[in-house]
Order: C-alpha cells, then structure tokens, then sequence
C-alpha cells in the first residue's frame, strides 16, 4: 500500500482502465474497426516505449499517431524520411545569434511528445542513427550539449513492407529500440463502409476533443510500472526471452531489452484491466508484437516459411506457464 501513497491499489487500477478505456474509445472515432491495435498502441505509450508500425500505404498508420496526441493533448510531429533528409534535420542545430554573440539551439521536429518518423526504412543509415540515442536516453547531445526530450515521448515508426526500391532495411540495434511492432491490416468491410459514409478523417482529427492532459498520462505511466509483480513472473519473462537465444531455427535471439520491455508492456495490460498486479496471460498476449522483429530467423528457416511470430509461438507452447503467479 505505501508505494502506491496509502490509496488502495485495485481502486487505482480500476480508475487507470477507465481512463485507459477513453482513450481507446476517443482514437476509435477516428482509427475505426481498429480496438486491437489501438490498445497495443496505447499499451506501448504507457510503457513508455517506441512503436514500428509496417502496413502498406493508406491503412491509418499516422492518422493512430495524430489521434493518439490529440486524444491526449500532446504535441505531435511528422518526419518524412528521404534519401537527402540530413540527421540535423530530425535533432535540430545550433545557430550563431550576432546579438549575443552567442550560438543558440533551435530544436528539430523529435522535440515533441508524438514523433511520426514516416517510412523511416527510406532515410539513410545515418540519418537513421540520429535517432539511436534519443529513443534510449530521451535526449539529444548536440556539439556535446544534452537536450532533453519533452514527457511522454514516443516514436512512431511507419515503413511500407512491399516497396523496397531505394529503402535502408533498419539494423539491429534499430529494431531492438523499439518496443513494438505491429500491423495495422485492412479495415473489416463495415468499418470501411462507415469510413466512406462519414466525414473526412482530417476534419474529425480537427474536432477530437482531448481525454486528458500530458500530467494525466505521467501519473498513469508511474502508476503501471509499480504494479506488483510476482517472483514466478520474473523467472517466466527470462526463460521465454532467453529461449530465443538458443533456438534452432534463429541466427539472432532477443536480447535483456526484451525482457524489460515485455514486463514494462505487461504491467501495463494488467493495469488496463483493472488489475493492480500481472498474469501469465499478460506476457503471452504481449510476447509476439515485443519479440519477433528482434529476432534474425536462419535462411533454412526462411525457406520453410517460418518467421519470428512463429518462433515466439513455438517459445511460449514450450515454456512452462508458473501457477497462481498473480498473486
């Protein structure tokens, strides 16, 4: 009880699943027939962690960002990476101010709270580093000076899974700084009826009214990540990230980020449903969108169809499942 201030723990759980309830249902006006995504998007703001989104063009990948910000009165950006985009041109420069004799640092487009770093697959190897540090330190060094990020602070990747020409596959160490990877997938038939049937998507974004302020999500990010969480849990979220490390069909496993990325997400899921400590159901429901694109498959095994979600499927059937572990 102390931790949480003397306040009963499943009361402020149940309040942080009815706000985390408002916030899916206020982004669902706009990003429609979508609750799943929505959700794992929301489950990785709070988690603090950065989001790969990979779908083609036009299925609603930056509308759920621009929903997402609005919905929490956040300030949001939009990076269009090209070949030509230059890493000062994400991170900001320092220019000489005459006046003051003085250079000054003018912040780039990553100083928001919602950064959409559009197809980033198409921006240089390098260009594509400017963003190393930030997602994992929340700041920026420019000519040896730090500048902190605003908080929350999240990325919002996209990049197109079936136009490879003149694109820079991310590299490892890119990847495993994001906390997610999801698809967003064609909306069923009714939701697009619906979308075509109701008022343009940019003038509804226009008209959404915020849920919360930035204060409102801190307090709910604090909160999620001090919900109890058992002994047996620890020891599982190891054994099914390390089982990747040592499966046959993978020439790269996940490293420890993923253990503390699926526990951070999995704190979060529980919080979401009203529950002030983790299940084992938590982490299953989470293991595949926080592991797989960590994951380097073997060309036999590419061969054969299989790919990361698989293997992560294959973990979880294999790992034991800790009993009465939630309590």
């Amino acid at each position: 009880m102390s931790e949480h201030g003397g306040v009963d723990p499943e009361a402020l759980a149940g309040r942080f699943a009815q706000m985390f309830g408002a916030l899916a249902q206020n982004i669902e006006r706009i990003v429609r027939g979508k609750r799943d995504k929505v959700e794992l998007a929301l489950v990785c703001l709070l988690s603090e962690g950065h989001l790969l989104v990979e779908d083609v063009p036009g299925v609603g990948k930056t509308t759920l960002a621009r929903a997402m910000s609005a919905s929490v009165e956040a300030k949001w950006a939009r990076i269009q990476f090209t070949p030509d985009l230059l890493p000062s041109d994400i991170t900001g420069v320092s220019i000489f101010n005459q006046g003051t004799s003085a250079f000054e640092f003018h912040p780039g487009p990553i100083f928001a709270n919602l950064a959409v770093a559009d197809e980033i697959n198409r921006g240089s190897p390098k260009t594509q580093s400017a963003l190393l540090e930030v997602m994992e330190e929340r700041r920026v060094t420019v000519e040896g000076t730090p500048h902190p990020v605003p908080r929350p602070f999240m990325v919002i990747a996209t990049q197109n899974p079936v136009d490879m020409d003149g694109t820079y596959p991310l590299p490892e160490a890119q990847l495993d700084r994001f906390l997610m990877r999801i698809s967003m997938g064609y909306p069923d038939h009714q939701a697009e009826v619906t979308l075509l049937a109701g008022a343009p998507t940019g003038a509804m974004l226009d008209q959404l009214p915020p849920v919360m302020g930035r204060e409102d999500l801190a307090r709910m990010i604090d909160f999620a990540q001090r919900l109890h969480v058992a002994a047996p849990l620890y020891d599982y979220v190891v054994r099914v990230v390390a089982a990747t490390r040592e499966h046959p069909d993978l020439r790269l496993g996940a490293s420890p980020r993923a253990s503390v990325a699926l526990l951070r997400a999995a704190r979060v899921r529980a919080a979401a449903a009203g529950r002030s400590y983790i299940v084992p159901e938590d982490v299953k429901a989470l293991a595949v969108p926080v592991i797989a694109h960590r994951l380097i498959v073997t060309p036999e095994a590419e061969l054969r169809g299989r790919g990361g979600a698989d293997v992560v499927g294959e973990v979880l059937a294999n790992v034991p499942t800790p009993q009465a572990a939630g309590v």
